[in-house]
C-alpha cells in the first residue's frame, strides 16, 4: 500500500513540474523611468432654466351700457355746442366720442391684473477635467517599454513573464538530438 501511494505521489509531482517548466511564466519586476498622468476633456452638459414674470391686464367685453350712455351723454352735449346746420354734425361727433369713452369708462372697472410665467431654457456645456490613467515607461532587461495602467505603480512594475521559443518544432528536434 506504501509503495502504491509513493507512486501515485511521485507522478503526480513529475506532471506538476513538467506542465510548470512547459508554461515557463514567472513574475518578476522592471525599473519605472516615467509616470505620466493622461486627461480627457469630458462635456457633461446641464440644461438652465430661467422663469420670468410679466405683468399684464385681462380687458374683459365690458357691457352695452357704458358706450350707450356715453353716446347718448355725447350726443346731447354735441347739440348744445353747435349751432344751425353744424348742430348734426357736433351731435353725432360727440356721440361716437362719447361712445368710446363709456366703453373705455365700463371697461376699466373690469380689467384684471395677473402675472405670467414665461420660462426660459438652455443648454450649457460643462467641460470636465477627468484623470483616464497613467502612461508608464519602464525597463526591463535592457529594453524599454511603455504601457498604460489605471494607477501609478511607483518605482517598480510587477510583471508576468512568459518564455515561449519561436520555433517549436525546431526546440523539439534539438531535444531529441541531446
Amino acid at each position: 500500500m506504501k509503495k502504491a501511494l509513493s507512486i501515485t505521489t511521485f507522478i503526480a509531482l513529475t506532471c506538476s513540474l513538467s506542465t510548470a517548466q512547459a508554461n515557463h511564466v514567472f513574475e518578476d519586476y522592471a525599473r519605472v523611468i516615467k509616470v505620466t498622468p493622461q486627461y480627457e476633456e469630458v462635456n457633461r452638459p446641464r440644461e438652465v432654466c430661467e422663469t420670468e414674470y410679466i405683468p399684464e391686464r385681462d380687458y374683459r367685453q365690458g357691457s352695452l351700457a357704458g358706450p350707450l350712455i356715453g353716446g347718448i351723454a355725447g350726443g346731447v352735449l354735441g347739440a348744445q355746442v353747435g349751432k344751425g346746420s353744424g348742430r348734426v354734425a357736433a351731435s353725432a361727433a360727440g356721440a361716437a366720442i362719447g361712445a368710446i369713452v363709456g366703453d373705455r369708462m365700463s371697461r376699466r372697472d373690469r380689467a384684471t391684473h395677473y402675472q405670467r410665467e414665461v420660462r426660459h431654457c438652455e443648454t450649457l456645456d460643462q467641460w470636465e477635467t477627468r484623470l483616464s490613467g497613467y502612461r508608464v515607461v519602464y525597463r526591463y532587461h535592457g529594453h524599454t517599454r511603455t504601457t498604460m495602467l489605471p494607477y501609478d505603480p511607483g518605482r517598480k512594475l510587477r510583471l508576468r513573464v512568459a518564455i515561449e521559443p519561436l520555433d517549436a518544432e525546431r526546440e523539439t528536434d534539438d531535444a531529441w538530438n541531446q
